[in-house]
């Protein structure tokens, strides 16, 4: 087991327990990193002004830097530092923060969803992004379409991505920006979600680069809460026995079994934290699961509490890159399992295994 092996591990958490028992914040010499595993480490470098979220050396990944997927990353908020973060973010943050979950929930109730395999797989993947394109104005046949070039797109962010997924996400990337500029000179009834984004952001090519970056973050962040969630109650069916508690069990499974379990940080300057002299180049691999199982930061972290009061999480990250869209997430997930709810006596005839990946938990179903 190593910190990155953990994420896809079917059950990670004794090791991250382990490591925090080491003093939760250790050089790995084989992985060549820093490894902050205690909610107190992780907290402290995603509140550092000298971890970055990006490498100085490498603003954005040399493996799509010459296409368009690239020049759409490099104007992410969330790939950024200073005034390229906090533009955008102060624009869109509050926007994202007012959508309506009830708008959200008749949108997730418009789509047929079942609980079969293929269905949960749409559900998970296809059905946010659908949901977020029709808050965004666009009509039916075109969410399924942004879904799937959603899906191109993101491949490309992994590691882990070929070089045919890269030129598909090149593509992916191009066509989406087409749609958002269509969309954005459309001359029918506007979207007061996209109206109030374009008015925050003034910067077309910044707008665009974001609004498909709404779309890429719904599509893995959704994708693995909600598959996380059918997962616990596949394990433990006991774990929900009231339809209407599914918002509390959501929040609870975001803790207790978070889709992205790590995420990384790059010291730019000399520091310092929690005792650990950390220099530029040097690079924090922050297990944000391991935190949330840590006893200072929730009591009797390891069990699945539906009404646990003062819930603290770290899955979304903390500080000026905290996920501005954590709300409609959960929205998103929060109705999605509604609705799966209702055909839950399929659970039992999936078996799972997880994606390949470096950083996220996220199970793909199918029938026994």
């Amino acid at each position: 087991m190593d910190p990155i092996i953990a994420a896809t591990h079917p059950d990670p958490y004794p090791y991250y327990a382990s490591l925090r028992a080491a003093g939760g914040f250790a050089f790995d010499q084989n992985l060549g990193l820093w490894v902050a595993s205690s909610a107190r480490a992780v907290a402290a470098v995603l509140a550092h002004a000298d971890c970055r979220v990006r490498p100085a050396h490498e603003p954005v990944p040399t493996a799509i830097a010459q296409g368009e997927a690239g020049r759409v990353f490099a104007r992410l908020m969330r790939m950024n530092e200073g005034e390229p973060h906090r533009c955008p973010r102060s624009a869109m943050a509050p926007v994202l923060e007012r959508i309506d979950t009830e708008q959200v929930g008749e949108r997730v109730r418009a789509r047929l969803i079942t609980a079969n395999a293929e269905g949960l797989h749409q559900a998970m993947f296809m059905g946010p992004v659908w949901v977020v394109a029709a808050l965004l104005g666009f009509a039916p046949s075109e969410g399924r379409t942004l879904s799937q070039l959603t899906a191109d797109f993101v491949a490309c962010l992994s590691p882990l991505s070929t070089a045919a997924q890269r030129v598909a996400a090149h593509q992916a990337a191009e066509q989406l920006k087409g749609y958002f500029i269509e969309r954005l000179s459309a001359e029918d009834a506007k979207s007061p979600l996209l109206e109030s984004l374009r008015q925050g952001l003034t910067d077309r090519e910044v707008l665009l680069a974001n609004l498909i970056g709404l779309l890429s973050q719904t599509y893995e962040a959704s994708a693995g809460l909600i598959g996380n969630a059918v997962l616990a109650l596949i394990r433990e069916p006991g774990l929900l026995t009231e339809p209407g508690r599914v918002d509390a069990f959501v929040a609870e499974v975001q803790r207790f079994d978070p889709p992205v379990q790590n995420t990384r940080r790059f010291v730019s300057a000399p520091c310092e934290i929690e005792g650990v002299r950390l220099a530029p180049g040097d690079t924090v691999l922050l297990l944000l699961a391991s935190a949330n199982r840590d006893p200072q930061l929730n009591p009797h972290p390891e069990r699945f509490v539906l009404e646990r009061p003062a819930r603290r999480s770290l899955s979304f990250g903390a500080g000026r890159h905290h996920c501005p869209g954590q709300a409609l997430a959960m929205s998103i997930a929060s109705a999605t399992l509604s609705e799966l709810l209702t055909h839950r006596e399929h659970f039992a005839r999936l078996t799972w295994h997880y994606r390949p990946s470096l950083n996220g938990r996220i199970p793909l179903f199918s029938e026994k």
